[in-house]
C-alpha cells in the first residue's frame, strides 16, 4: 500500500520544490517573459474588475501586486496567477454597498483567515467533489451578471440615482435611462471588443487587451471624445503602494461581514482550485491543493493589508502564463513585480483610460467566461445534469451566488444518490425466481444452486443508505421452506452502516427461522462493517467464495443424514 504524503509533502509550496531542482538563467529568463505577458494582460483586467466590483481601479493593482505575489511565493501549483477575479464582482459590489469599504477589506482578510484554517485542515481534498454543472452553470451565470454590470458604461448611460443591484430591477433603471445613452461612449467599447477579438485570432500571442484599451485611451484624447475616464472619476491611482494597516473591526462588524467572509470563502476555494485544475490539465503536472488553499489564505490577509480586494487564482490569466512558456512560481512573483513597477512608473498614464474601454474588457471577459460547448453538452446528455445547470444558473442570476453553489450541489448530490441507487442488483438462486419475480431489480441467475434447500442471493454494487430499502425488500423474501442462506457480497464494492444493519436484520430473520447464514467473498472492509453492527460468528458464517459456503452445506446435510 502506497505510503500517504507527510504534512512537509503536503505543504511545502511549488516555489521550493522548483528551487531545489535547480534553477538557472534559461529558467529565469523563460519565467520573466512570462510574468512580463500575463502583467500586461492583468493590468487592464485588475483596473476592470476593481471599478465593476465597486471599488477604485488602484484597489484591484493592490491585490494583483500583493496577492499574487503571494499567491505564487506560497501555493502549491507551479503555475498559478492570482489576483481580482471576475466571479467576486458581484460579491465584492454587495459588500461594499451593506458595509463599506471598510467592511469588505475586514470580510476578505476573514476569508484568508477561513481559507488557511481550511487548507491546514485538509479539507481542500473535497472541494473537487463540487458537480461539473454546478461549476458550468454558477460560471455561466456570473458572466450574465458581469455583462449587464457593464451595460450602463458600455452604453454611457447616465442613471437617475445609484445603479440596482439585482438583474430584473437593474434592467429596468437601464431602460428607463436609454434615452441619456453616449455615442462616443458606444464607440469606444466596440473599438475594445473587435481590437481584443481581432488580434485573438489574427495575432493570438500578442496581449489584445492592453493594445484596445491604449488605443481607445489614445483615441480619446485625440478626438476629445466626451467620455468618462479614470482620471474624470477617481482622480487617477497613485504611484505608491500604501503602508499595510489592519482595517477598523470590532465583534459588531465582524458578525456583520460573516455570510460575506464565508461567501468570498467558499468562492475563493472553489475558483482557486479550478484554476489550478486547468493547469494540471494543460501542463501534465499535480498541484497540491491544500498548500494552494493556505496560500491563498495568507494572500487574501496581505491584500487586505494593503487595502485590496479578494484573491483568487484566475484561471485566463494562468493559462496564459502557462503558454507564455512559464517554468514556474517565479513567473507570478515576476507578474506581481512588473504590476508594481507600473504604478511606480506610469500610473499618471491610467488617468486616460476611458471607462467604456475597460467596459469592453469585462465584456468579452464574459463572453469567454461562458463555457458555450459544456453547457450545451450538458443540457444534451440527461435530464439530471440539466437541471442542475439550469437551476445552479438561475439563482445565481436571479437570486445569490452563495445560493445557487449550495442548491446545485445539493440537487448534485441527490442525483448522484439516485443513479447509484440505481447500479445496485441482486441476483437470486432459481428456488427464489418466482418470489423475486415482481422486482425489476432481481434478475433470475439458474446457475446459482441447484439445491432446494439452499438460496443463494449475489449483492453487487454500491451497497449504501441510497439503495438500502430496496435490497432490504428482496431479502425479507426469505421463505421458510430454505434451511441454507448465502449472501455472496463478492461484487459489493462499498457498504455503509444502512446496509450493514440491513444485513443484520437479514441474520437474525434467518436465525429465528432457523437457517443457517453464509456470508461470502466479504472485503476487509466490507467485513469490519459487519462486525461493527453484530454480524458475526456463530449467528453467522463468513466464507471467501460462495463455492466453499456451498460445500460446507453439502458437508453439513451429509452428516445429518
Amino acid at each position: 500500500m502506497e505510503a500517504s504524503p507527510t504534512f512537509r509533502e503536503l505543504f511545502t509550496p511549488k516555489l521550493v520544490s522548483v528551487l531545489r531542482e535547480g534553477y538557472g538563467l534559461k529558467q529565469l529568463r523563460a519565467d520573466a517573459v512570462a510574468g512580463l505577458t500575463v502583467a500586461i494582460v492583468a493590468l487592464p483586467l485588475s483596473m476592470a474588475i476593481a471599478i465593476a466590483s465597486g471599488v477604485s481601479p488602484d484597489r484591484g493593482l493592490y491585490t494583483a501586486i500583493v496577492g499574487g505575489f503571494l499567491v505564487s511565493a506560497l501555493g502549491g501549483s507551479r503555475f498559478q496567477i492570482g489576483g481580482p477575479a471576475g466571479a467576486f464582482i458581484v460579491l465584492v459590489a454587495s459588500t461594499v454597498a451593506r458595509h463599506g469599504l471598510d467592511g469588505l477589506i475586514l470580510a476578505t482578510m476573514m476569508s484568508g483567515v477561513f481559507l488557511v484554517a481550511i487548507g491546514y485542515l485538509r479539507l481542500g481534498t473535497y472541494i473537487k467533489f463540487i458537480p461539473y454543472p454546478v461549476t458550468v452553470g454558477f460560471t455561466a451565470g456570473i458572466a450574465v451578471i458581469i455583462f449587464a454590470s457593464q451595460l450602463s458604461e458600455l452604453f454611457g448611460l447616465s442613471l437617475d440615482g445609484k445603479e440596482p443591484g439585482a438583474l430584473i430591477p437593474k434592467l429596468k433603471a437601464l431602460a428607463a435611462a436609454w434615452g441619456t445613452f453616449n455615442p462616443s461612449a458606444i464607440l469606444i467599447a466596440l473599438l475594445t471588443v473587435v481590437i481584443i477579438v481581432g488580434l485573438k485570432r489574427a495575432r493570438p500571442s500578442w496581449p489584445g487587451m492592453l493594445f484596445a484599451v491604449a488605443a481607445a485611451s489614445i483615441a480619446t484624447a485625440l478626438l476629445s471624445l466626451p467620455v468618462e475616464t479614470i482620471g474624470t472619476r477617481f482622480g487617477g491611482i497613485p504611484r505608491t503602494l500604501p503602508f499595510p494597516a489592519l482595517p477598523a473591526f470590532n465583534l459588531a462588524t465582524m458578525q456583520a461581514v460573516l455570510p460575506d467572509a464565508i461567501a468570498f470563502t467558499l468562492l475563493g476555494a472553489i475558483e482557486s482550485l479550478l484554476s489550478a485544475v486547468v493547469a494540471d490539465g494543460m501542463t501534465g503536472r499535480r498541484h497540491r491543493s491544500n498548500c494552494e488553499l493556505v496560500a491563498q489564505g495568507f494572500a487574501n490577509i496581505g491584500s487586505a493589508l494593503f487595502g485590496g480586494i479578494c484573491v483568487t487564482g484566475t484561471i485566463a490569466r494562468t493559462a496564459t502564463n502557462v503558454r507564455s512558456g512559464a517554468y514556474g512560481p517565479v513567473s507570478g512573483m515576476l507578474h506581481a513585480t512588473f504590476l508594481l513597477l507600473f504604478i511606480l512608473v506610469a500610473a499618471p498614464l491610467a488617468s486616460y483610460i476611458p471607462l467604456a474601454a475597460l467596459a469592453g474588457v469585462l465584456a468579452v471577459v464574459a463572453w469567454n467566461m461562458v463555457e458555450k460547448t459544456a453547457f450545451a453538452a450538458l443540457l444534451r446528455s440527461s435530464w439530471g445534469d440539466a437541471l442542475v445547470l439550469l437551476v445552479t444558473f438561475a439563482l445565481v442570476i436571479f437570486r445569490d451566488l452563495t445560493e445557487g453553489i449550495v442548491v446545485g450541489f445539493a440537487l448534485g448530490s441527490l442525483l448522484f444518490i439516485h443513479r447509484m441507487s440505481q447500479q445496485v442488483a441482486i441476483d437470486v438462486g432459481p428456488a427464489d425466481a418466482a418470489d423475486a419475480s415482481g422486482d425489476e431489480r432481481v434478475a433470475y441467475d439458474a446457475s446459482v444452486s441447484a439445491d432446494p434447500q439452499t438460496v443463494v442471493y449475489r449483492i453487487s454494487g454500491a451497497f449504501f443508505f441510497g439503495s438500502a430499502s430496496t435490497v432490504a425488500s428482496v431479502l425479507d423474501r426469505i421463505a421458510d421452506r430454505y434451511r441454507n442462506f448465502v449472501l455472496d457480497c463478492s461484487g459489493v464494492a462499498f457498504l455503509d452502516s444502512s446496509a450493514a444493519n440491513v444485513i443484520e436484520s437479514a441474520a437474525r430473520k434467518a436465525e429465528r427461522a432457523g437457517l443457517r447464514l453464509f456470508i461470502a467473498g466479504a472485503s476487509p472492509q466490507v467485513r469490519r462493517m459487519l462486525f461493527a453492527h453484530g454480524v458475526r460468528p456463530p449467528h453467522v458464517r463468513y466464507k471467501t467464495t460462495v463455492a466453499g459456503a456451498l460445500k460446507q452445506v453439502r458437508g453439513e446435510r451429509l452428516k445429518e443424514t
